[in-house]
Formats: structure tokens, C-alpha cells, sequence
């Protein structure tokens, strides 16, 4: 398999599997993307096989690479790169069907020809569905449910699992781009959206993770080990509280957006119902999607 911009090592072979990906940066308000994706690479025991260029895509004065030392003695580069693995061909976890997991930062150079190379990708391992997750900073209080959204780009797979089309205007990031690339090449995509307070910018979300992880798994129907997630998620909550009890002008702060979150619950996102229904939506979906190819 040869596809411009990715070194291959290994090429995977698949049963019906989907591409899940996750960046750092823009798209990752408190790390929760990036540490739900490592969560289904470390509970599916996903291998590497391939990577991107990253010549091509990072301007290392902005991503930098990281000096390691190895045995204490030896200094190694790490350089920034959007790496590629892949599960078992099909795993009973992932709904029985086998995934493909991008991860990396975002990139800072030709998103085009990066989310070309991507949806190259998807077609040559015969990917049924894209999926990508990211967070976003909102006027929410840590204390209450992380409220998830689900959109497409795809009209079809909008109504055929009730998913919202996303009405967004302004700046965006890869995922973005990528989903719309994913469009114009007639792959089916969804994306996750998990909402995390404003006022915690830098503290890495456990329970923003695990929502969207919820959410994962009400779509394909699969199973993920979250047990140190969860763990995570609790310690989090329980500092978190803490600090902000320690703040009376934050306390406030807080207060108000719980009382406003309770209020418009009713009204709020809808978020993506979860379960068996959905997934056997999804496959009715995509088994239509196969017909309509062939």
C-alpha cells in the first residue's frame, strides 16, 4: 500500500473497520480527546503500522520535538508525528469489527493534502466510518454530566441516526477539514464533541474522556476497559471541588452555572442516545452504504 505523505510499516487487514482519531491542540480542550483515544489504544491493544511525514505537515519551531534520555545516558529526538495503529482484524470489543486509531498533534501545514492522505487511507483499508472527537472550552460547571454532541456532515447518516448537522460558523481546526474531506470522498464520518469548563483550561479531563467513550460505544456498540479512567475521572472530581471551594469568588462563579445547566437540562444539546438500537442502526446504515458501492 503505497499513499503519499504515510510511511507504512505494516499494512493491517481489517473486518468492516472504522478510523477513530484524535488530535492535541485546538481540538482537545483538557486533553479529552487525546486521552480517550489512548484509552481505546491501550484497551484494544492497538499496534503501530504506519505514521505520517512529519516534515510535511508540523513546523517544529511551533510542535518541537522532545530530547528523551534512554538508559540515562543516551539523548534521543522525538519527533512530532500523527501515528497510525491498528487492533486485531476483528475485535470482539470494538463490536466485532476491527479499528484503525490516528493520533498525534494537530497539524500545522496543508490540512488539505493531510485529510486527503486520511481518507486515502480509509479507502485502501476498506474504513466503513470515520469518526473523530474533540473537546471544546464552554460555560459549564465541572459538577454536573459533560454534556456530549454528535454531528455529521453526511445528510444521510444524519437522518438515519438522528444525529444533529451542525450549524457552527467560524474558525476551525482539522477535524473540520476532515470531515469535510471525508464528504466530498463519499466516506460516512461522525464527530464527538464534548463540552469542558472554561475555568479548567489545563487540567486534563477524566470525565470529559469517559463521555465521550460513552457515547463511542452507544454508536459501534462496543466495549472499552475504563476502570483507571474511571479512577481518574473520581480523583478529578474530588480535587477539582476542592480547589474550587477554596475560592469564594469561583464558588459563585460555579453555583451560577449549575443553576443555569439544571435549568435549560430540558434544552440543552441533544446528546446521542446510546445502546443496541443505535448500533443496529449503524450497521443498517452502513450495510445500505456497502450496497449502494457495489
Amino acid at each position: 500500500m503505497d499513499i503519499r505523505h504515510i510511511d507504512i510499516d505494516w499494512t493491517p487487514e481489517l473486518e468492516r473497520p472504522v478510523l477513530i482519531a484524535g488530535f492535541t491542540g485546538w481540538n482537545d480542550a483538557a486533553d479529552a480527546a487525546s486521552v480517550a483515544v489512548g484509552a481505546l489504544a491501550s484497551s484494544w491493544e492497538a499496534r503501530r503500522f504506519g505514521g505520517f511525514d512529519g516534515e510535511e505537515f508540523f513546523d517544529f519551531q511551533t510542535t518541537r520535538p522532545q530530547v528523551k534520555l534512554v538508559d540515562g545516558v543516551t539523548r534521543e529526538i522525538q519527533w512530532p508525528e500523527n501515528m497510525l495503529s491498528a487492533t486485531e482484524p476483528m475485535l470482539e470489543a470494538a463490536g466485532g469489527r476491527g479499528a484503525v486509531l490516528l493520533t498525534g498533534p494537530e497539524p500545522n501545514f496543508r490540512w488539505r493534502a493531510f485529510s486527503t492522505a486520511v481518507v486515502e487511507l480509509a479507502k485502501a483499508l476498506n474504513v466503513e466510518l470515520v469518526v473523530t472527537m474533540g473537546a471544546l472550552l464552554a460555560d459549564v460547571p465541572h459538577s454536573r454530566p459533560v454534556s456530549v454532541s454528535a454531528n455529521s456532515q453526511d445528510a444521510s447518516l444524519v437522518d438515519s441516526l438522528g444525529l444533529s448537522a451542525s450549524r457552527y460558523e467560524g474558525p476551525t481546526g482539522i477535524t473540520g477539514v476532515l470531515h469535510r474531506a471525508c464528504a466530498d470522498g463519499g466516506l460516512p464520518s461522525v464527530s464527538f464533541w464534548a463540552s469542558v469548563p472554561h475555568y479548567l483550561p489545563a487540567v486534563p479531563s477524566a470525565p470529559a474522556a469517559l463521555s465521550l467513550l460513552d457515547k463511542l460505544s452507544g454508536l459501534l456498540g462496543m466495549e472499552v476497559d475504563t476502570a483507571d479512567l474511571e479512577s481518574t475521572a473520581e480523583t478529578y472530581q474530588e480535587q477539582v471541588s476542592v480547589a474550587v471551594s477554596q475560592d469564594s469568588d469561583l464558588s459563585s462563579y460555579v453555583r451560577m452555572l449549575e443553576d443555569r445547566f439544571d435549568s435549560q437540562a430540558d434544552q440543552g444539546p441533544r446528546n446521542l442516545p446510546s445502546g443496541e438500537e443505535l448500533a443496529q442502526e449503524l450497521e443498517g446504515f452502513l450495510r445500505e452504504h456497502r450496497r449502494e458501492e457495489e
